[in-house]
């Protein structure tokens, strides 16, 4: 054991100084907007001590892998807060396979990536199941959060991979849970946004090594906006995950789909979402600011990327040439998520910034929100100030089969909220580009206010927990489940006496 000072000196020689802690998207884009310390541990150990010398001060902690957020909702507003930077706690160890059923486990820490734990199980003949989300995001946070993927037959909630977890508490103690216990510390643990304490262990389902295949259609937007609950539901739930990107400029949908191939198949395609070239960068800031004062400039370019997304986002591996038709074939990871295509960076890296907001609704009400929102979509038009989708993929619309927890969009629990989340939600997910010039207001900027009102006045839906504003959290609060919202204070009570890991959203919903 070290001694004290010791380990002080090296803590403090592992932090750096910060005033605002930005998401990934940078400066100009904060998680929190004033916090006195970042940590930058390398062990579990570590930061247990972190956490123990803050709680013995009354000192503020929020973890953050690679903060993946859209908005300053991480921390709360306290400038004491210092952050726990959870990136290099990246251990994976512990990989247990049965080859008769292929099904198995491993074990990661807080900071590893999805992109490390793939890689590595593709090299032991393991890897992911669905419940897996963007390639940047790390596994602590998408538990901590309630990430998801996209699918109505499979588990797509992150945490439901989830066997059994170490949670560093406000008293900086480990605490073990498992899943057999299904108790309420579990329900609160597996979407606990960060506030019973630092996730520092997961161990999670694991398979045995297999292919994807992805496809992609193009339908007319009548032809879903028409749609009854059960046609959606019967169009999405027969894949291991499905998305729609919806692109309401030119009235279109795509439907992307997956299925499992055997891992001997022939193909080897990569997915990307964010990567761009510099030509590609600068064509594209100079396009999207050019519709900061001008629909018809937003139009042309939603009709652009419209037409782009329709071709496959993915390249061969070895060569790194684009694939040209649907459908493509690669590894699971590969295929369902990806990552950056050599000698490319994220657009968030040109200037290429959004704010989002998602929110969830049954599926069997999805047709009705995506009807109501075209019509508001129509007034705006009707206005003279016509909005339509400025991100290159469009409006994302996912799916969540149900999974059980007290602050997840897709559990069953709905107290005196009538609604009927039986089977699943749908993930009403809307980017938009957010202009480097001027105010750096989007066109019509009061539309987006209008459209979160009038979706979260007139359906029950439910917020996802990184990608909406203070504003939002507040205005949904009233379709939460309130027996669900008091039992997690009750857990967070007993992890967190002191509040040593409260945030923003925390207080808004009352749980702190």
């Amino acid at each position: 054991m070290l001694f004290p000072a010791l380990i002080s000196t090296l803590l403090l020689s592992s932090s750096v100084r910060a005033e605002v802690y930005n998401t990934f998207d940078g400066p100009g884009f904060p998680a929190c907007n004033a916090v006195a310390k970042v940590y930058r541990p390398s062990t579990v150990d570590e930061m247990v001590s972190i956490v123990k010398d803050a709680a013995a001060s009354g000192t503020p902690v929020r973890a953050s892998g690679n903060a993946h957020m859209w908005f300053d909702t991480m921390c709360s507003d306290d400038a004491n807060t210092v952050i726990i930077k959870t990136d290099a706690v990246n251990g994976i160890s512990n990989l247990q396979l049965d080859a008769s059923s292929g099904k198995g486990s491993v074990v990661v820490e807080a900071g590893v990536t999805f992109p490390q734990v793939a890689q590595w199980l593709q090299d032991h003949g393991a890897a992911l199941g669905y419940t897996l989300v963007n390639w940047n995001i790390t596994l602590g946070g998408a538990i901590a959060m309630g990430a998801h993927r996209s699918s109505l037959r499979e588990d797509s909630q992150v945490s439901a991979a989830a066997l059994e977890m170490d949670i560093i508490n406000g008293q900086g103690e480990l605490v073990h849970l498992s899943r057999t216990a299904n108790n309420d510390t579990w329900l609160a643990a597996t979407t606990s946004l960060g506030l019973l304490g630092i996730i520092a262990r997961i161990k999670i389902e694991v398979l045995a090594d297999y292919k994807v295949w992805a496809n992609q259609t193009t339908i007319d937007e009548a032809t879903i906006l028409n749609f009854t609950g059960d046609q959606m539901y019967d169009q999405i739930s027969p894949y291991v995950t499905a998305n729609y990107w919806w692109w309401p400029g030119v009235k279109k949908f795509h439907l992307r789909t997956y299925g499992v191939v055997p891992v001997k198949t022939f193909g080897n395609a990569f997915q990307s979402t964010f990567s761009v070239t510099p030509i590609e960068g600068a064509l594209a800031i100079a396009l999207l600011n050019g519709g900061q004062n001008s629909s018809f400039a937003n139009f042309a370019s939603a009709a652009t990327f419209y037409a782009l997304w329709a071709a496959p986002n993915f390249h061969e591996t070895v060569l790194d040439f684009p694939l040209l038709s649907w459908p493509v074939v690669g590894r699971a990871f590969d295929v369902l998520i990806g990552g950056l295509y050599p000698n490319q960076k994220p657009e968030w890296e040109y200037d290429l910034h959004g704010h989002t907001l998602e929110l969830a609704v049954p599926v069997g009400m999805g047709p009705a929100l995506l009807r109501r929102v075209r019509e508001l979509f129509d007034e705006s038009a009707a206005e003279g100030k016509a909005v339509t989708s400025t991100y290159r993929s469009g409006i994302n619309i996912k799916f969540g089969k149900p999974f059980d927890s007290f602050l997840g969009q897709t559990t069953e629990r709905v107290g005196n909220v009538t609604a009927d989340w039986s089977k699943g939600a749908m993930m009403f997910d809307f980017p938009s580009f957010v202009p480097t010039t001027g105010d750096h207001h989007r066109y019509n900027e009061e539309w987006y206010t209008k459209l979160a009102t009038t979706l979260i006045n007139e359906f029950p839906v439910r917020p996802h927990w990184t990608k909406n504003t203070r504003q939002i959290f507040g205005q949904a609060l009233k379709n939460l489940d309130q027996d669900s919202l008091k039992r997690f204070a009750a857990v967070r009570e007993q992890f967190d006496p002191k509040k040593t890991f409260r945030s923003v959203v925390g207080e808004i919903i009352g749980v702190v």
